[in-house]
């Protein structure tokens, strides 16, 4: 049996027919849209989604990258066991997507985008914002989104669908494979009707998968860690993507091991957990640092090792094993590594079962007692009031964790903020925070808490937010009034892109065209009024003199009927140090002896830098 319907219309039908089950319960995997109607989506696509409205909800956007930037923290927060849909018409509303997919694509995030395109038979070309290749004419804006997707298609006749959204799906749902796949829709193929088979449309219910690594493999692993003293885990995102936090409790507690977490890991264990020694890296905090540089073994678990965990591969001694267990053979294979590919959950009880009756060391497992207790230390110290105004960012992250409950989630992404949250929030709930640090992407802060928002049932959602990622994007606080997801959002204005500044003063040069007060204009002292700003888009909005204030805020804040805005100051210059070196491209030859002086200290700390065995 088929029916006959148009491209758009069976994709709308596919999508609300895919199913999967989260904590028991069957529910959507698409359970809305993210849409910005253009001539490009509106009398396609759009036409369709209206006519099932009831069935699929769409969200209307204010900015393409920030829808995207949205649904990617809708994944996040789901733990990508569902997935939004990102919709926009070809033109500047296709490219605004781009930057998204690459947070997406970077931080191994599930989002669909569907973006108009030009017409397939060219008859109209050049149509209104078309980008033509002279001597490629098949060229549109939305090849532009190859390099940051997992899966690509531009659907030239309805069938390919049939083809095209079983696999869009099966990469979005593959653990090994997850990112974000694109469609495009040129504007007459999406019109065009065809005789759909009507099991197209059958309900699907969707499991994602749990890889069971090779028993070759994790018997080497096995080997790995008997032979070691001094194992270390270092939990990554693929922990939470596979679940695996209580199996990672367990399993650290069994076997004495020490955990140090990424920043995608981060609250996979909570920070009240007897081997939680901290977060490692750049940002992170010498406690786990120096557990990871004494280590003869580093367990990795569903990490990718960027150069912010490794501190650019100097965090690891050259004679550190490193045992590797991840759904991407990819990331499994990296520096030489003991490879187990598979799910992070199977892969941990496989090799338990080859570890009973084996314990790490007690003086190892003692000194991470003592490694945690020291963290702790260092956490008070920073977070502590000391009677000055403007506050530290650490400070107020203490304000915040101090009236924050085990439901809530705290989410945030470039900047100072990164480095002073995941050192100083101690994770009181598992999978309840958020820094968007693969891409790095400023502006994720306010889109993401958004998603974040119509993601998590219970709970509050707050972000915080520097000036600047405030002003690269910030038209998604009326996007959560509009659709009444509330957030929180603290907004901490130290008058320009501080932490920038940081590393170009640190690494010898001037400062320059990063803090207002150095960057060319009319002389004009200009300062935005965050706080009219955001109540102009129809959020409470709160700007506080005192971290008493600040905390008063927050209480009222959690009690409001939508989106909080909390302003407040905060100091330029006091940073809570990670204790771990970062490669930056220092020139060799400069003018200025402070930058000759840092290319020596650089040189000088590469030589720490593991090589890759």
């Amino acid at each position: 049996m088929t029916v006959r319907i148009t491209a758009s219309e069976a994709i709308v039908r596919f999508l609300i027919a895919q199913r999967i089950v989260v904590d028991g319960a069957e529910v959507p995997l698409f359970p809305g849209v993210l849409a910005i109607f253009g001539h490009g989506n509106v009398v396609g696509l759009g036409h369709s989604l209206e006519r099932h409205r009831d069935e699929i909800p769409v969200w209307r956007g204010q900015n393409e990258q920030g829808m995207g930037l949205a649904a990617a923290g809708f994944a996040k927060a789901m733990r990508r066991q569902q997935i939004l849909v990102c919709t926009s018409s070809v033109g500047p509303g296709a490219t605004n997507m781009v930057t998204a997919a690459g947070v997406a694509m970077s931080n191994r995030l599930p989002v669909l985008f569907i973006s108009g395109d030009t017409f397939h038979s060219r008859l109209p070309d050049p149509v209104l914002q078309q980008v033509e290749h002279f001597g490629v004419p098949a060229t549109t804006v939305n090849d532009a989104f190859r390099p940051v997707v997992r899966y690509w298609d531009r659907i030239t006749h309805p069938a390919q669908l049939l083809h095209s959204l079983p696999q869009a799906v099966g990469t979005m749902l593959d653990p090994a494979d997850c990112g974000p796949a694109f469609i495009g829709l040129p504007q007459d193929v999406a019109a065009e009707a065809y005789d759909f088979p009507e099991a197209f449309f059958d309900v699907r219910v969707h499991e994602i998968a749990r890889p069971r690594p090779d028993l070759g493999q994790v018997a080497r692993a096995v080997e790995a860690i008997r032979g070691a003293r001094r194992p270390v885990i270092i939990a990554g995102g693929g922990v939470h993507y596979s679940r695996a936090e209580a199996e990672l409790a367990a399993f650290a507690e069994e076997f004495g091991i020490p955990v140090v977490e990424t920043v995608a890991g981060k609250s996979s264990l909570l920070a009240s957990h007897p081997r939680y020694v901290g977060p490692i890296g750049v940002t992170g905090a010498e406690a786990a640092n120096a557990a990871v540089r004494e280590a003869d073994v580093a367990i990795a678990i569903g990490t990718r090792l960027e150069d912010f965990t490794t501190g650019s591969w100097t965090v690891f001694d050259e004679a550190t094993t490193i045992v590797a267990v991840n759904a991407a053979r990819f990331d499994a294979l990296k520096h030489l590594s003991v490879p187990v590919v598979g799910d992070a959950l199977s892969a941990m009880r496989d090799i338990a079962a080859g570890l009973e009756g084996w314990s790490a060391a007690s003086d190892w497992t003692d000194r991470g007692v003592d490694l945690r207790a020291g963290l702790a230390d260092f956490v008070r110290s920073r977070t502590e009031d000391d009677g000055v105004w403007p506050p530290s960012y650490a400070q107020l992250v203490g304000v915040v964790h101090g009236t924050a409950t085990e439901d809530d989630y705290i989410l945030n992404a470039a900047g100072g903020l990164p480095g002073e949250l995941i050192v100083n929030w101690l994770s009181k709930g598992i999978a309840t925070f958020d820094c968007e640090y693969g891409f790095s992407c400023m502006g994720y802060d306010i889109s993401g808490a958004w998603g974040a928002a119509l993601a998590r049932p219970k709970g509050q959602v707050y972000a915080m937010v520097g000036d600047g990622s405030y002003l690269m994007l910030n038209s998604d606080i009326y996007a959560s009034v509009l659709s009444g997801k509330k957030f929180i959002l603290v907004v901490c204005d130290n008058e320009g892109y501080a932490v920038i500044e940081r590393l170009q003063v640190n690494q010898g040069g001037a400062s320059y065209n990063n803090m207002l007060k150095d960057s060319l204009g009319s002389g004009v002292d200009a300062r935005v009024d965050f706080r009219a700003h955001a109540e102009s888009m129809g959020a409470l909005a709160i700007e506080v003199g005192s971290l008493a204030e600040f905390g008063d805020a927050l209480v009222t804040a959690r009690a409001a009927d939508r989106t909080t805005v909390i302003v407040t100051k905060v100091r330029a210059n006091d940073w809570t140090e990670g204790g771990a070196f970062w490669e930056v491209g220092v020139p060799e030859v400069s003018d200025r002896p402070e930058v000759l002086a840092a290319r020596a200290a650089m040189d000088e700390g590469l030589q720490a830098q593991r090589r890759g065995v």
